[in-house]
């Protein structure tokens, strides 16, 4: 019974494995966990601080960012807010900008910090007829810029330097026709009717950006006096930023919600110079890489920069290393909706942690090769005795040595007595070891010579491969080639022999066409041609050979029974030995493949592949190939026959029309001739009738009634015949125009109510209300209506009904208009023959009823010319149903 059963299971991991590594394994564990799990919390709570500190120095930067931002507008906000108690208690007025600018220098002298010198300036505005203005910029503590534009200058905008002393100098600078109006500063104020900061704007002086803070004056009736505006350049506001320290390296930078850049603690500027014109940065584009970095994470998170209405505290990767980022929304201040963003890197807080990691690290590899000599120590002394036994199973492993080993172990009581067992197994094992290795001899042999079969088969099996790839390739080049498609044999069969030459690489490729009889038939077949003969030595292609079939008889018939002839040895094949005195040996064929070629179920030639002093055996994929070839030459030879009957076809279709053209002018001809004498018959008839040459008995009378009733019916074939040959050689054109449907049923009823009239048959029309016009040709369409009424009242018993059904199709795009009546009917067999001309359709029941058979020709000719069609329906006994189907066109 095995009593380690789950020790085995444990230690059964350690398999192969030699014990002293155990050993010294076992103490690297358990310091490795011991350090491992110690430098584990040492570096998660040095990141948690790393987190506190930098969440805690973001939201600082920030306080501090937005505190000075307030402070420095709210200085703005005071300044223009003294000027408007120096206008209300009226020791200065807006009527009289002169007396503003000595004021005007003095307020720059006293607050320069608070514009965060050096500011732009402070200007004023008079609302006035021609708007005058005065601004005030300081350049440094001993020299300042004087812009006007008044009634002195000419409402131009001049430039002067004001030196300590107060004397001007004009700069040549001057904008004609200033208008204060367009600056944004000045609207934004009117704007807002109250304090209020304008968007970033461009100066008109000078290539930077700049922003103003605007208060509108009023007087007491409310009327605008001017604009009293502070600007700055938003460079002051970087000047700013730049004096904030975010750690060893972080950076802050605020952004417009449109993303464009405002300020940033580092030197770049905010614009670009684009033709002297400075054009705004978008953060995303700046040439800071981290400004840049931070932005396109920004853009990322956040679809829109709108979304940001409160603090965010991010942290993103860049360049590996990871960045702390806040956002914070600047409000309160009109006009101003900026975002304070501040990126501070990890890397900043890291390196205290990053050294004490290291000294764990250092710690941990003292204690790793501590822990390691003291293993190998311990390991030695335990593994010693055991070595014995390695020694001993390796000499038995290499028994071939001839050394009979024992082994002798004192000290391990254990181990004793597993020497004294290993020794009575070492005998038995060597003697099986014996037996093994014999056998494993045999083996490797068998092993060596399957590897080098295996080998061929798969050098085979890839140069099958590139060869089927290149067929495949000839093949699809063929497949897409012109003039294959279009039938060209000269040129295809040129283009065939030598792609399949080269994919062959076989010296000759020729395609052998029968001889044919005059018309071009395959009855007279007498020989073989050869159309096209490629010798890929020399690249040269030829054609004219020929082979009487009487020749060769055997070598013809094996074309015909056979689709491939592969031959692999010409010299023993008896289906070629007629062609080895004359071509196979006088050329050094020595094998050589053929592949019939097969139109219309017919064998009408072959494709002839020639290999030159090597014998070849011909694979399958090659045979393969071959015949793909043979049916391209094939589908060559069928596209320039379809080629042919088309230009026959062609022909004849012209032969057809001068036929029809012919016939209609016969017709025409002949009806005209026939209709003027009939004509006078008929007239001649009437007079007859009514005795004006004198009386007629009984007899005669009922002679000229059947004369006249004969010759009306052919007077109206005659008419109808002409009518047709109009519409068949297209010589009416159709009046189109907008006609009303219901009035279109009403007016084709109204011809044939006499003939129901007779037969006491009911009319009625079935039209839903309001239908709107129908581009028709009205007397045409008229006529259609009249005929199928016509047919319907001939073919409808006496008390029958007969009505017309109006009714549009779901789209409107089509309307139904469908005749019908409740008279003898028909077969459905019969309904073919209705269309046909001089053709009537009879049976037992309409046999007294006269027609000429042209009625409904004209009725499908005149519907075909409205682009619609005509549809009959018809049950033996219960009536019929005749529907035309016209495009509803509705009238503009």
């Amino acid at each position: 019974m095995n009593k380690n059963t789950g020790q085995s299971s444990v230690f059964s991991l350690f398999k192969g494995i030699p014990l002293r590594p155990i050993l010294v394994a076992l103490f690297l564990l358990q310091i490795l966990l011991a350090v491992g799990l110690t430098g584990y919390l040492s570096i998660y709570n040095g990141q948690k601080a790393v987190n506190e500190v930098a969440s805690e120095l973001r939201y600082q930067v920030a306080n501090r960012v937005e505190q000075k931002l307030q402070t420095y507008f709210s200085t703005l906000r005071q300044g223009l807010r003294g000027n408007q108690n120096i206008i209300d208690i009226g020791l200065l007025k807006m009527e009289n900008l002169a007396t503003w600018e000595s004021y005007l220098i003095k307020q720059l002298e006293i607050f320069p910090d608070a514009l965060a010198q050096p500011a732009a300036g402070i200007a004023l505005t008079a609302s006035n007829e021609q708007q005058e203005h005065l601004a005030v910029e300081k350049l440094n503590d001993r020299q300042f810029l004087l812009r006007k534009a008044d009634k002195s200058t000419g409402y131009d905008l001049y430039t002067y330097k004001i030196d300590s002393l107060g004397q001007r100098t004009q700069l040549p600078e001057a904008i004609k026709n200033y208008d204060v109006r367009s600056r944004p500063d000045y609207q934004a104020a009117v704007t807002a009717k109250k304090f209020t900061f304008s968007q970033i704007f461009t100066p008109l002086t000078e290539p930077t950006l700049l922003i103003s803070a605007s208060l509108p004056i009023y007087n007491s009736q409310g009327q605008l006096l001017g604009v009293n505006s502070a600007l700055t350049h938003i460079s002051q506001i970087g000047d700013l930023l730049q004096n904030i320290k975010v750690g060893k390296s972080g950076q802050v930078f605020i952004i417009e919600r449109s993303g464009l850049l405002v300020a940033s603690s580092t030197t770049e500027k905010p614009f670009r110079l684009q033709n002297g014109k400075p054009i705004r940065l978008v953060a995303s584009q700046s040439g800071n890489s981290l400004t840049q970095a931070s932005a396109k994470y920004l853009a990322t998170k956040f679809s829109n920069f709108d979304q940001i209405q409160s603090l965010q505290q991010l942290d993103f990767s860049f360049d590996g290393k990871r960045q702390f980022l806040e956002i914070r929304p600047l409000e309160g201040e009109l006009n101003v909706n900026w975002l304070i963003v501040v990126a501070v890197p990890e890397a900043d807080f890291m390196g205290q942690i990053d050294r004490n990691t290291q000294t764990t690290i250092f710690v941990c590899l003292g204690a790793l090769g501590l822990a390691t000599l003291l293993g190998i120590i311990t390991a030695r002394w335990i593994t010693q005795p055991i070595l014995y036994f390695s020694t001993a199973t390796k000499d038995l492993a290499d028994f071939t040595n001839g050394k009979d080993s024992m082994v002798i172990v004192h000290g391990i009581k254990e181990l004793e007595v597993l020497g004294a067992s290993f020794n009575e197994m070492m005998q038995e094992l060597r003697k099986t070891f014996t037996a093994q290795i014999t056998k494993n001899e045999e083996l490797e042999l068998q092993v060596k010579q399957r590897t080098q079969e295996l080998q061929q088969e798969i050098q085979v099996r890839i140069n099958s491969e590139q060869k089927l790839e290149k067929h495949h390739q000839v093949l699809a080049e063929l497949a897409n080639h012109k003039a294959i498609s279009e039938g060209n044999l000269e040129t295809a069969f040129k283009v065939i022999t030598e792609k399949a030459a080269n994919a062959l690489e076989i010296e000759r490729v020729s395609v052998w066409l029968l001889n044919g009889d005059a018309e071009g038939g395959l009855r007279q077949r007498t020989k073989l041609q050869c159309i096209s003969l490629y010798e890929r030595s020399n690249q040269r292609h030829s054609a004219g050979l020929e082979r009487n079939l009487a020749d060769y008889p055997i070598y013809f018939k094996s074309l015909t029974s056979a689709r491939i002839i592969a031959v692999t040895d010409t010299r023993t094949d008896l289906r070629i030995q007629e062609l080895w005195d004359e071509l196979l040996e006088a050329k050094n064929i020595v094998s050589l493949i053929n592949t019939s070629i097969w139109v219309g179920g017919k064998v009408v030639g072959t494709v002839l592949y020639e290999q030159i002093d090597i014998p070849r055996t011909w694979e399958l994929s090659e045979q393969n190939f071959v015949s793909s070839i043979a049916e391209f030459v094939a589908l060559t030879l069928e596209v320039c026959n379809h080629k042919r009957a088309e230009s026959s076809l062609r022909e004849a279709k012209e032969a057809a029309e001068i036929a029809n053209r012919a016939k209609i002018t016969f017709l025409g001809n002949i009806s005209h001739q026939v209709r003027t004498p009939l004509i006078s018959i008929l007239g001649i008839t009437e007079a007859l009738q009514e005795q004006v040459y004198g009386p007629v008995n009984e007899e005669q009378r009922q002679f000229l009634n059947n004369l006249e009733s004969n010759g009306k019916n052919l007077l109206e074939l005659i008419n109808q015949i002409l009518e047709l040959t109009d519409i068949e050689s297209s010589k009416i054109e159709l009046q189109l125009a907008p006609t009303s449907i219901q009035g279109l049923c009403d007016s084709s009823l109204s011809f044939v109510k006499y003939l129901a009239f007779q037969k006491n048959i009911h009319l009625s029309v079935q039209i839903p209300e309001e239908l709107e016009p129908i581009q028709v040709d009205e007397s045409r369409i008229r006529q259609v209506f009249i005929n199928l009424l016509t047919n319907a009242i001939k073919f409808t018993k006496e008390g029958g009904k007969v009505w017309i059904e109006v009714q549009p199709s779901s789209t409107n795009e089509y309307i139904f208009f469908s005749v019908v009546d409740t008279g003898i009917g028909m077969l459905s067999d019969d309904l073919f023959q209705l269309f046909q001309p001089f053709v009537q359709v009879e049976n037992s029941s309409n046999r007294d009823a006269k027609g000429t058979g042209l009625g409904l020709v004209m009725v499908q000719r005149i519907v075909e010319l409205h682009g619609g069609t005509v549809h009959a329906e018809s049950q033996l006994g219960k009536g019929s149903r005749f529907t035309v189907k016209l495009p509803w066109k509705k009238a503009g």
